[in-house]
């Protein structure tokens, strides 16, 4: 196998805890409602339209005229979405922050989240901050699992896949990536991730 000389991590279930949950857990009593609410009115495939460039405000009423009597609980998705963002996942920013500061290999990260939203998180990460680049869904109208945003993140960055290892928590976004050529880790917590880089050759 070719050295392994970049990096390329996915965000959120990765280095970033976000979670609806955190909001709507103080709307619903019942954790049936609300399961229900996710699984038929905010759904994830409405959301990722959002990620893939939809804007916020079109989604919104999109689903407002949908189900109207349910108005105050939809709007409260992007109204109170900051909320939404938990802590860093600590593990990993460790794992992050040594590649960074003692290592050369290169970083990016590629990630589905809106273009209207991300700015918020980069303000409170500073970890968001150390990657060489990040290629955001919702600036490139397309997101994962489609091929051309990881065709994107080859190109713009130069990155030999035969040389990159690309880490999600998401299954489904990994079939493609291996598609192109890219190393694959299905990361589960910050210690498989790092025994896992290290059994690619990863000096972590």
């Amino acid at each position: 196998m070719s050295r392994i000389d970049t990096i390329v991590f996915d965000l959120g279930g990765v280095l970033v805890d976000w979670n609806p949950e955190y909001v709507y857990r103080t709307i619903f009593d019942k954790e049936e409602d609300m399961r229900w609410f996710f699984r038929n009115i905010t759904t994830s495939d409405w959301n990722e339209e959002q990620d893939a460039g939809r804007s916020l405000a079109d989604g919104t009423e999109l689903l407002v005229q949908q189900f109207p009597e349910h108005e105050a609980n939809i709007r409260a998705y992007y109204g109170r979405w900051e909320e939404m963002l938990g802590g860093a996942i600590q593990g990993t920013v460790d794992i992050l922050h040594h590649l960074k500061h003692n290592t050369d290999y290169r970083l990016y990260a590629l990630t589905n989240w809106s273009a209207e939203t991300f700015p918020i998180a980069l303000k409170h990460y500073d970890f968001l901050h150390w990657f060489e680049g990040i290629v955001v869904s919702g600036d490139e109208k397309t997101r994962k699992p489609y091929l051309p945003i990881y065709q994107t993140l080859l190109s713009r960055f130069n990155i030999d896949p035969a040389k990159a290892i690309y880490t999600d928590d998401n299954m489904r976004n990994l079939h493609p990536a291996k598609e192109v050529g890219l190393h694959t880790i299905h990361f589960q917590s910050p210690e498989q991730f790092r025994k896992e880089l290290i059994e690619l050759g990863v000096t972590v």
